[in-house]
């Protein structure tokens, strides 16, 4: 069930006080009532969408699930993964409701925190027109000075490797896994030591791919074509030719690494997933 992929999940029975009863312990509330008892109940109890609770609301027949706060904080994860059990996410988060990854989303996949947090009203206005480009990384000591446009992420930690990974559309979680495993292997690495997964944005709906990200607790960054072509790898690929792409493990895993460099060059598996090591 989607119980594995939380810490813990704690069933309470409903009452009035319910959520000012357990506001700030847990990360998100899945509420089975109508929004708008979730939105009268927990309205005097918000203060900030960077440190509220989610709050994502579900119907008895398990129809829809609507996250009502915290969309980009942990509201829209949870609602995409109870489709599994067959909600429809109804997610109205601008960016996500257009199908594009706003710029929490791209913190939270970087296992990064937002610094500035009122930034992204810009930001992710500018993620909706395709005008925010990639994430720039910049490596200190160094001093930056920036306007109220510019989003700043903070690393939650100084190291890590990225998994540029390729694959054959429906590829399982399991053979993900593996050909990842096979890779950190080959490095004396293990899961622990992987930043975050990067690949294409033509591969954002790939779901084995998103569930063995969860499965290492790892977020999935999806890089433009246009970023790609500037970080292409050494090894030949065919898809420039066959798509009109360049290889997707090597130049996703170069682009995404703190050095811009290949740890591993990429390395096909199964026949249905490509992996590269970037540092």
């Amino acid at each position: 069930g989607i119980g594995e992929n939380y810490e813990s999940v704690d069933i309470i029975e409903y009452h009035g006080d319910v959520f000012a009863e357990h506001w700030g312990e847990y990360d998100c509330f899945v509420g089975l009532m109508a929004s708008g008892i979730a939105m009268r109940k927990t309205a005097p109890l918000l203060d900030s969408k960077w440190d509220d609770p989610a709050i994502v609301v579900i119907d008895e027949a398990l129809t829809w699930a609507i996250p009502i706060t915290g969309g980009h904080h942990g509201a829209n994860q949870v609602a995409h993964d109870l489709s599994q059990l067959g909600a429809v996410p109804a997610m109205t988060t601008a960016s996500e409701a257009a199908g594009k990854q706003g710029v929490e989303s791209k913190a939270k996949a970087l296992d990064s925190h937002v610094v500035n947090g009122n930034s992204t009203v810009a930001t992710n206005l500018a993620v909706l027109n395709d005008e925010l480009g990639p994430v720039a990384r910049l490596d200190g000591p160094r001093a930056v000075l920036v306007g109220g446009d510019v989003t700043v992420l903070k690393r939650n930690a100084n190291d890590g490797i990225v998994l540029g990974t390729g694959t054959v559309s429906g590829v399982k979680k399991s053979q993900v896994l593996d050909a990842w495993q096979a890779a950190l292997e080959d490095l004396d690495l293990g899961f622990e030591d992987v930043e975050f997964v990067a690949t294409a944005t033509r591969k954002g709906d790939e779901e084995g791919l998103y569930e063995a990200a969860r499965e290492i607790d790892a977020g999935v960054v999806l890089f433009e074509k246009g970023t790609l072509e500037g970080f292409e790898g050494p090894t030949p690929s065919r898809s420039a030719e066959l798509i009109g792409w360049p290889g997707i493990a090597e130049a996703s895993a170069i682009a995404g690494g703190r050095d811009h460099d290949l740890a591993r060059e990429k390395e096909r598996f199964d026949d249905a997933v490509t992996v590269a090591v970037g540092r």
